[in-house]
């Protein structure tokens, strides 16, 4: 099958190269001169063959919006978009709407894997009218992992981004306790080797994830994470999360709370433990720390 690939960055760059792996054709644009296959988006659309299917791996929010308005006046009715980045789910909405207009069809995929999905496959959360799912379903099964499991038709328009999304917030949560245990074991006396504790959990507990494993391979190159430093983004789906459920009145605690700890990771000197520590010694007399002057 041939396929139009927009952005070759560190996940659609290994896509491209599944892809092709697997027999497929792919013809791949990118800003960067040194990975891209055709010069500009004319050049990727005159090179397919009708009905053109495109998948777009660019970031969210204006850069999809941008290569979105200019396939929809490059592409033919018929044609088929895929939008493989993390969109919010209301974009695809509108995505779809803009398209459908030019006869243009839409899929949103939520795609998960990361740099190891060259090897391991992308599990693959897919939203979309059938007829333009089952047209994409060869690269689905190149891209997705050996086996039953990995692919998912979640729904109509919207649905694969709004399942990556939660994907994510899940986890957010996952990442945030592996993190917090990290650094009980890791400040207590009788513990002396907490990389060797995290990998026995590796086999045979209920805690054992590729998660866990990815925590191992950190801590090997790493042994006390001392070469880096605490600060952690979001990118922008542990948000998103959030808002679907106040917006739905579902109770996300632990996400929530996970999603605040990043915030609080990028504060040199939060501004909250001042107040909290000032409390503390207004009604318990507890001993308070001052800045250190420089």
């Amino acid at each position: 099958m041939q396929l139009g690939l927009i952005g070759l960055g560190k996940m659609g760059g290994n896509m491209r190269e599944r892809l092709r792996n697997a027999g497929h054709t792919v013809v791949g644009y990118d800003q960067n001169p040194e990975v891209t296959d055709v010069e500009s988006m004319v050049d990727l659309v005159d090179a397919l063959d009708a009905p053109r299917t495109v998948w777009v791996m660019v970031p969210a929010g204006g850069p999809t919006q941008h290569v979105i308005d200019q396939l929809a006046t490059l592409l033919k009715p018929g044609d088929v978009v895929v939008d493989g980045g993390n969109s919010r789910w209301t974009d695809d909405e509108k995505h779809a709407k803009q398209l459908h207009a030019r006869g243009i069809g839409f899929v949103d995929a939520g795609v998960s894997g990361g740099v190891w999905g060259l090897k391991n496959g992308y599990a693959l959360m897919v939203g979309g009218e059938k007829e333009c799912v089952d047209h994409l379903k060869p690269i689905f099964d190149a891209l997705k992992p050996e086996g039953p499991y990995g692919y998912v038709h979640a729904g109509k328009v919207g649905a694969g981004h709004f399942a990556k999304m939660v994907h994510n917030g899940i986890e957010y949560a996952m990442m945030q306790a592996y993190a917090e245990g990290w650094e009980l074991l890791e400040k207590v006396d009788s513990v002396d080797n907490v990389r060797e504790v995290f990998r026995s959990w590796q086999e045979g507990t209920v805690i054992r994830s590729w998660l866990l494993d990815l925590a191992v391979n950190a801590l090997d190159e790493d042994h006390h994470l001392d070469k880096l430093r605490g600060y952690a983004e979001d990118s922008g789906e542990g948000r998103w999360t959030v808002e679907a459920a106040i917006d739905n009145a579902v109770p996300l605690p632990t996400i929530t709370a996970s999603l605040f700890a990043r915030f609080a990771s990028r504060q040199e000197d939060s501004p909250q433990m001042k107040m909290v520590a000032a409390l503390r010694n207004q009604f318990g007399g507890h001993a308070v720390e001052a800045v250190k002057k420089a």
